[in-house]
């Protein structure tokens, strides 16, 4: 479900750029610079992904367990906070077609290249976002839905194709808002998950005992079948209800009290901001 929301909000920012700066060159008769377009798209997606594996080479790069739990606790605190700027300050400006056409027409005048450089760099931005929002997500589950990936990818590119290309009249305000408050959601659990990671990583340095660590609750340890399969409790972070919950919510069935104290300050951070910028 994250997959899906986080690669849907992005890629739809991407089509919108795409789709404005190709009606751009269209009507001002500057078919000739369509080329470029496509190529600043082409050269965005493969240094987003050059992006996205550099943070995992340095994330996997790490020696111990402990500091792999502080860099993961530090990388997923930093996305929430990127999480926040794009939603309630990046979004506000996606769709402003005058300030975009303006930096269009204008990198035209300065260079051959300019239009290339304006979609490469507006791409980037979304494809940089995409790639630290999916890598925080598969740390929080251990796990990747290429079917969520390529759902929001797809209907995104065919959502923001009928917007721009087809003239269909699709209120995007309300597109971004419920997206968004989804987000504040997905920030909320990052920062609980990266404050578990904290814990770990203080754990794993023996600078406290775990078993100084109080937790609010413990749902109940996996028991074992005589065949030696585990059974998890639905509400166990890996049971039928938690692993939803821990992939979208950064749910843990054993959180440590600031854990819980923090995760609810950035829902009501988020949610707060949420509620002032679009109502």
């Amino acid at each position: 479900m994250s997959e899906f929301i986080i690669t849907f909000r992005e890629v739809l920012e991407a089509s919108l750029v795409v789709g404005i700066i190709y009606l751009i060159l269209e009507k001002s008769n500057q078919i000739s610079h369509l080329y470029k377009l496509w190529a600043g798209v082409a050269a965005a997606i493969v240094a987003s992904a050059l992006v996205g594996y550099l943070v995992l080479i340095a994330k996997n790069s790490l020696g111990n367990d402990s500091t792999a739990a502080l860099f993961e606790a530090i990388f997923l605190y930093l996305t929430a906070i990127l999480i926040w700027y794009v939603i309630f300050w990046l979004s506000k400006h996606v769709s402003d077609r005058k300030e975009l056409e303006g930096k269009t027409l204008g990198a035209i005048e300065l260079s051959s290249w300019g239009v290339f450089f304006v979609v490469f760099f507006a791409i980037l931005r979304e494809g940089f976002e995409t790639a630290v929002f999916l890598i925080s997500s598969f740390t929080i589950t251990g796990s990747f839905s290429y079917v969520g990936f390529l759902a929001g990818a797809v209907l995104a590119i065919l959502i923001g194709y009928l917007i721009v290309l087809q003239g269909r009249r699709i209120n995007l305000k309300n597109v971004f808002k419920y997206t968004t408050l989804l987000l504040v959601f997905l920030a909320a659990g990052m920062i609980a998950y990266g404050t578990h990671e904290f814990e770990e990583y203080l754990v794993k340095s023996e600078k406290i005992e775990e078993s100084e660590v109080y937790r609010p609750w413990n749902i109940l340890e996996p028991q074992k079948t005589e065949e030696g399969t585990k059974i998890y409790h639905p509400l166990h972070d890996k049971g039928s209800i938690g692993v939803f919950a821990k992939g979208f919510f950064g749910y843990n069935s054993n959180p440590n009290i600031p854990e819980v104290l923090l995760w609810i300050a950035a829902l009501f951070f988020g949610f707060n901001m949420w509620r002032r910028f679009y109502h």
